[in-house]
């Protein structure tokens, strides 16, 4: 059997394992310290800690399952890293600078089986969950390499919407979520995180309930069901009167605003129509509700789908500001390398098959 990686425990389950072997209950708060603040990738460096204790660890647990396999900077700024994990998969994380600090986008699954047409990340269906060590360490690796650089620069905020469907991989996620939040560790503030779910119904009702400040977003791309089946195959499981009377119990429960993606394709859900219906399903909501209009990044595989013109993308902004509705056109990020999210991986995978033959 393979051994876990220390990444995936939280300070408390870590407390209750290091007491079920014999240790010191504070020796958990050093190890952390140790791999989030001192950040460490050896357990040899752990001065403070006996050869007994660090055999333990040793005997049972891994510190680094990542590979960087390639590093791609655009000129923005905005960097994606392709990491091999310990079994050989692919996956990918985006660090992404903005005025307010750094970004990183964490990949939550190997491939995704939600299937929206037009998305790179589908392309290759889901291999498997990630588990919460192996989203933790995405996050690590990437610190990891700005403070190698010399750069006096912290990751400050965090967005699961990655490769995969966070939603289907709940528990993890939700352990991921609990220790880069931890203050002891890498102390990424509640309302810097988000987590983005193309709706599955009950997971949202359970996030609800989860009291902490974390930010959902809900990737909606489309105001009907007719057109949302078409695009996105999830809204036939969970369509959408069923999704907004999630919304409507997260916001009651929360009191938070919730953000909607929305993906801009051209002669298809662009339409002022679109905008019109939008604004009418988000109404009752307006006060908390936040649309985030994006700009597609066109995929090879998906070549019937194409970016929205400028005058569409505004046209349909002012449509919804007009009607009362927070919406913002967002900032696009790494146009000059494989921007869509998962189209990295996916080519590598392809010169690999091709390289095997």
């Amino acid at each position: 059997m393979s051994k876990m990686s220390i990444y995936g425990l939280t300070l408390d389950k870590l407390t209750d394992w290091l007491v079920a072997q014999g240790e010191k209950k504070f020796r958990a708060a050093q190890i952390w310290n140790w791999i989030y603040v001192k950040r460490v990738d050896d357990f040899e460096q752990m001065t403070n800690l006996s050869k007994k204790t660090i055999q333990l660890l040793q005997n049972c647990y891994v510190m680094g399952t990542l590979e960087k396999q390639i590093e791609q900077k655009a000129k923005d700024g905005t960097t994606k890293f392709l990491f091999r994990l310990s079994d050989g998969n692919l996956i990918e994380t985006v660090l992404m600078p903005h005025e307010y600090g750094l970004s990183v986008c964490v990949t939550s699954q190997v491939g995704c089986n939600i299937g929206c047409s037009f998305c790179a990340s589908g392309l290759l269906k889901k291999n498997r969950d990630l588990t919460s060590g192996e989203m933790v360490e995405q996050l690590v690796a990437i610190q990891r390499s700005l403070d190698q650089k010399g750069k006096d620069e912290r990751v400050s905020h965090i967005v699961v919407m990655g490769i995969g469907e966070p939603f289907d991989n709940f528990d993890y996620v939700m352990d991921f979520l609990r220790i880069i939040n931890d203050g002891k560790g890498l102390a990424i503030g509640a309302r810097h995180i988000t987590v983005s779910t193309s709706g599955i119904v009950p997971k949202i009702y359970e996030f609800a309930d989860i009291d902490w400040q974390i930010n959902l977003a809900i990737s909606l791309h489309a105001p009907n069901n007719e057109l949302r089946s078409r695009i996105m195959k999830i809204n036939r499981a969970y369509p959408i009167e069923k999704l907004m009377e999630a919304v409507d119990y997260y916001l009651k429960k929360t009191n938070r605003r919730i953000t909607f993606e929305y993906i801009m394709l051209k002669d298809i859900n662009d339409h002022k129509e679109e905008a019109l219906q939008l604004a009418k399903l988000l109404e009752n909501k307006r006060h908390l509700a936040y649309v985030n209009l994006i700009p597609y990044n066109p995929v090879e595989e998906h070549s019937e789908y194409q970016r929205s013109e400028k005058e569409s993308v505004v046209a349909f902004y002012e449509t919804l500001k007009k009607r009362g509705i927070n919406a913002v056109v967002r900032k696009e990020f790494g146009t000059d390398i494989d921007a869509a999210c998962g189209q990295l991986r996916s080519k590598q995978i392809k010169k690999e098959r091709v390289r095997k033959g």
